[in-house]
């Protein structure tokens, strides 16, 4: 829990509240002025927001399928918005234009184009977001080579995005109101746009402004990009150990960036390091912390000792992957324990063939992620229960202590969106989700009983993982919750249980989300309705869009998600869709009754769920007993348990950098050059990321689209050059490409 978040814990609000924001980062960051006159939702709004959001919806698709997949390509979009907005106004007419039949009018030009328009449509782009709908019918087709219906597919992608809005505007008071509900995320994209409408009226001596320093970051990164994106593919992961020790399956063990341990690994590649965990720049330095600690503990602690011990036959697998093994080390045929006329799974054929392994990493991990969910629960009701109480009883008798700062009282100038308004938006979309899960019953598997507890739990679990995710930045509740769930519930249909976390897991990324980004209009004082009306209107484009980007990538490019039949150099390995096809066989198609009961291999794991609730409770009873160390309460034990959830794909390379860069400048930089910080932190982000996103779509529609991936040597492959790293070192067991072991 970051430090200026413990201040939520108090009833009355402290003069600095009233003044500006409690959060020092928000004082330095969002400006407290306004002007309620400047107008928001304009025609130029609504052409240029539809217009760029079923781009960005393409090159969301698009990013999925690569090695390193771009992070934030929407700031592409947001560059583009600005002089088409200027365009714009300078050359439509000014005169106001009658809707045929009404008395309404509008202006197609309604005066200068503003920030509030450019934030606006940048909340419309921000509303294409991707679902499991998307990866599910990747799986189906590429992995699983079966057929899905289109129209299920738009159905599951529109109902599940707006599901998740539903469930932001019924917490939206809570988590975007509040003042100490501060969103990190969202201060990079407020820098951002005050750096382009923002005139610097004296440019200091020697220096640049907010503008030409994010211009100079963009072209540089855009430059340099070229070189690990294009020319030199495995700067991605530079292991220096695994060189030295060629022929050692030990050593390359521990240097492999990305399928070991990574000890003294790095990469030159911005993509890597913010790719899968964010841009560390946006990152509050305790929220760093916390998951470095989990990372260390995790992944150099665990996971050596278990697997130098042998525990659960470890040797016998790779020590960092996420596939998943038969008894004799090979990967786990799953056609052998599939019934292919019911798709459901075969007992007789599992008895006939193997247990199912994990590799050392990947149980663990499971057992972390069922003490992630505990440990955000406790978590929630210890550190912020209470508030959170205070403020439903406020709410209910119409009134509020907690949003007095300066953004709640400029926000005022405009209508709230009416509670009911979300309200319809969830029920019908609950509803139409129960139609399409009964009438597409044998494509999609789930009966209408697991839509609705898909959506019970979906909501049950967004508020403290929000709560926690408005503070720290991070979103501590992993996708193994919701398969634990469904996969005990209803075993042995894949299908089922893809779908069940699209109601449930996504649902809750979504409502996140979106409150993310109504907290973004918050800060620059958007009309809440207009960011209501733009965000449904984005999430019904983004949902048709990706439908039709996702079949023509599949359709278009060969082999895909199938690296052993790509062209050398070729980015279309799909890394993140190896482990949704793994943990599909894992839930779906055996269930956790075979892997996690009783009797299963694996059934300590549960043990984990009791330290997510006693860790969580340590802590707290530790900053009650020392109220004077204040280090106590910065220890947040739900991101310290969850900080590998994304490995893998994420890996050790990536997270080591990711650390790295975060510390030193949101700490080292913050806490030595304050100004600077506030003035160039958040810009340097958006201009590396900026910079490296459209280098990969002008590399990729220029050469790679036409299979031209570079000249043919070492650095072009995409890879470490650790190929002993995935293999067993128990004796007897034997994998193509390792050496025997006796």
């Amino acid at each position: 829990m970051s430090e200026n978040t413990r201040q939520s814990q108090s009833s009355l609000p402290t003069l600095e509240e009233i003044n500006d924001s409690p959060i020092e980062q928000v004082r330095l960051t969002v400006p407290v002025t306004d002007d309620p006159t400047m107008p928001a939702l304009t025609f130029r709004t609504w052409v240029l927001g539809a217009t760029t959001c079923a781009l960005l919806s393409f090159l969301k698709v698009f990013s999925n399928y690569r090695r390193n997949p771009v992070s934030v390509p929407y700031v592409f979009i947001q560059i583009l918005a600005l002089p088409l907005g200027k365009l714009m106004a300078a050359t439509l007419p000014t005169r106001p234009i009658r809707i045929i039949g009404t008395k309404w009018t509008f202006s197609m030009n309604p005066g200068p184009f503003n920030i509030k328009e450019h934030v606006l449509i940048s909340i419309f782009v921000w509303s294409a977001g991707g679902t499991l709908a998307m990866l599910t019918y990747t799986l189906v087709k590429v992995f699983y080579h079966r057929r899905m219906n289109m129209l299920v597919v738009m159905l599951l992608t529109l109902t599940s995005e707006l599901v998740g809005y539903g469930f932001a505007g019924v917490l939206m008071h809570y988590l975007v109101d509040s003042p100490y509900m501060w969103w990190p995320s969202t201060l990079p994209t407020v820098s951002f746009f005050r750096a382009l409408h923002e005139q610097q009226e004296v440019r200091p001596k020697g220096q640049l402004t907010r503008i030409q320093f994010l211009f100079i970051v963009f072209i540089s990164s855009f430059a340099y990009y070229v070189i690990p994106n294009y020319f030199f593919p495995s700067l991605t992961a530079l292991s220096f150990i695994c060189w030295i020790w060629k022929n050692s399956v030990t050593a390359q063990q521990l240097g492999s960036g990305y399928h070991g341990l990574g000890l003294g690994s790095f990469t030159l590649d911005w993509s890597s390091i913010s790719s899968f965990l964010g841009s560390p720049l946006e990152y509050p330095p305790d929220a760093i912390i916390n998951s470095l600690v989990g990372f260390v503990l995790v992944f150099y602690v665990i996971t050596p000792i278990t697997y130098w011990t042998n525990s659960y036959n470890s040797k016998r697998f790779p020590i960092f992957s996420s596939d998943i093994f038969d008894d004799n080390g090979q990967r786990y045929n799953i056609s052998r324990v599939l019934d292919k006329n019911s798709f459901s799974f075969d007992q007789q054929g599992y008895d006939n063939y193997s247990h199912i392994n994990l590799s050392t990493f990947y149980a663990y991990g499971y057992g972390l992620a069922f003490a992630s969910m505990s440990a955000t629960l406790t978590h929630f009701a210890l550190f912020y229960g209470r508030t959170l109480w205070r403020q439903l009883k406020e709410a209910w008798q119409g009134r509020s202590r907690t949003g007095g700062d300066i953004h709640n009282r400029l926000m005022r100038s405009y209508d709230p969106v009416p509670q009911w308004w979300f309200c319809i938006i969830l029920v019908s979309t609950i509803v139409l989700s129960i139609f399409s899960c009964s009438y597409f019953k044998r494509q999609l598997q789930l009966p209408p009983w697991g839509v609705l507890l898909a959506c019970a739990m979906g909501i049950f679990l967004a508020i403290p993982a929000s709560v926690i995710s408005a503070t720290t930045g991070m979103f501590p509740i992993p996708m193994v919750v919701h398969d634990l769930v469904i996969g005990y519930l209803y075993p042995g249909r894949p299908f089922a249980a893809m779908v069940y976390k699209d109601y449930s897991h996504m649902s809750m990324l979504h409502a996140d989300n979106f409150l993310n980004d109504f907290k973004l209009g918050h800060y620059m004082k958007i009309p809440p309705r207009s960011m209501f009306f733009v965000q449904v209107v984005g999430t019904v484009i983004s949902s048709f869009v990706n439908l039709v980007t996702t079949w023509w990538i599949l359709s278009s490019v060969k082999n895909i998600c199938e690296p052993s039949k790509l062209p050398e150099g070729s980015p279309w390995t799909c890394v993140g869709f190896n482990t949704l096809f793994d943990s599909s066989i894992i839930w779906g198609v055996l269930g956790p009754g075979l892997i996690f009961a009783p009797h299963g291999p694996y059934s300590k794991m549960y043990f984990f769920l009791i330290i997510g609730v006693l860790a969580p409770a340590m802590v707290w009873k530790l900053s009650r007993v020392f109220p004077e160390k204040k280090w106590i309460k910065l220890i947040n034990v739900p991101i310290i348990i969850s900080a590998t959830s994304q490995m893998p794909p994420t890996t050790a390379v990536n997270y080591l950098c990711w650390g790295a860069v975060g510390l030193f400048f949101n700490a080292v930089v913050y806490r030595k050059f304050k100004g600077w910080w506030a003035e160039r932190n958040y810009i340097l982000s958006i201009g590396l990321e900026a910079g490296s996103a459209i280098s990969a779509l002008v590399l990729y529609f220029a050469l790679q689209v036409k299979e031209i991936n570079g000249i043919h040597w070492w650095g072009l492959e995409l890879d470490d050059h650790c190929p002993l790293a995935h293999c067993p070192t128990a004796p007897g067991v034997e994998v193509e490409g390792c050496p025997s072991f006796h």
